[in-house]
């Protein structure tokens, strides 16, 4: 299928009622659009591709001196194979980085979550990459929170309901990704939800991102220039189900090309809550609840909702960073309804 399978949304016409109209729908319907006029142009998104070409282009050695293995926050680069979705490994390569933060000393944690605060970690070969991604970081942020008040403005509700949420700034995840070529398609990333408010997804040239509608998997060929956006389950809580957080996945490309793609994720802030909101009555009868996956339960609370991802997805830094007491009790009490070795398969907690 081609591009115009999904909706191309316009910054420069969301203040518009046809503009909004056409947001909600695409969010509500969807789950996923294209976003063209958000200020950051085809250019500068090729020189961060280039960029994060330039980080996997390192040796091995320097690459593995920021593994995020060092890191107890989910931060730093993975070598294929060191991440899983749905239960399988990914063939992918990437590179994380978060709010840059202060992390807690081991006493001042109260829940689990709050180990996720800390540094970045940064390759000393590469001391360009850190000013140039906290600078994107800063750019995409301003994006997504712009975006998703013009969302919630679209639901007829006050645009800035879900501020206090995010506070000063969201929090924010993101990630450089190389897929290398395979011998034949395989999971590059494998069919899931993203957590958060909002994802923001810049490509190369070559396809590979497919979105779930209906029975079919529809590709999203890239368009220069554009983003890709998809609606977080985060935002799916907030509307009970009236916006629709939507399966994705990403096969490997073949024939010895590489796929290069950047993803930015937002999020309420750690700490928060997020609130159901009141959506007016002809919207609030086509919000039929969240979507429920008893292997994948949605949590309000935000912090629990994040590190639950991230435990799972990278079972090496959850046994040694997260089965020390007593944060093996802290993690016990708050996943108390997941099984216990959905956590760690070594440390039983």
């Amino acid at each position: 299928m081609d591009a115009a399978t999904l909706p191309i949304i316009s910054m420069a016409q969301l203040d518009s009622a046809e503009g909004l109209a056409k947001l909600r729908h695409a969010a509500s319907e969807v789950g996923f659009f294209y976003l063209v006029d958000h200020g950051l142009g085809s250019d500068a998104q090729q020189d961060y591709l280039a960029l994060s070409q330039q980080f996997f282009q390192l040796s091995a050695a320097e690459k593995q001196q920021v593994d995020m293995i060092h890191s107890p926050h989910f931060r730093g680069y993975n070598a294929v194979g060191n991440e899983m979705t749905a239960g399988r490994l990914d063939a992918r390569e990437q590179f994380d980085w978060m709010n840059e933060e202060r992390a807690l000393a081991p006493e001042q944690l109260r829940a689990p979550w709050q180990k996720l605060i800390g540094p970045n970690l940064w390759p000393d070969g590469m001391p360009a990459l850190k000013p140039a991604l906290l600078t994107l970081q800063s750019k995409l942020s301003d994006i997504t929170v712009n975006v998703l008040q013009k969302l919630v403005e679209s639901l007829g509700v006050d645009r800035n309901a879900l501020d206090a949420t995010i506070g000063e700034q969201p929090y924010t995840h993101a990630k450089l990704i190389r897929y290398p070529a395979q011998q034949s398609t395989q999971q590059g990333v494998g069919a899931h939800k993203d957590p958060g408010y909002l994802t923001l997804v810049m490509q190369d040239s070559q396809s590979g991102l497919k979105v779930e509608r209906g029975n079919d998997w529809v590709d999203v060929e890239p368009i220069p220039g554009a983003l890709v956006v998809n609606i977080g389950e985060l935002l799916e809580l907030a509307s009970n189900g009236f916006l629709k957080a939507t399966n994705h996945k990403v096969e490997s490309p073949t024939q010895g090309v590489e796929r290069y793609s950047i993803a930015f994720f937002m999020a309420a802030q750690l700490s928060a809550t997020v609130p159901v909101l009141s959506l007016p009555p002809e919207l609030k009868a086509r919000a039929t609840g969240p979507s429920i996956d008893p292997n994948n339960p949605l949590l309000t609370d935000v912090g629990n909702n994040v590190l639950k991802g991230r435990l799972r997805s990278h079972m090496h830094v959850t046994r040694k960073h997260y089965c020390d007491d007593p944060l093996r009790d802290l993690l016990a009490k708050n996943f108390a309804y997941m099984p216990t070795a959905d956590i760690c398969d070594e440390c039983r907690i």
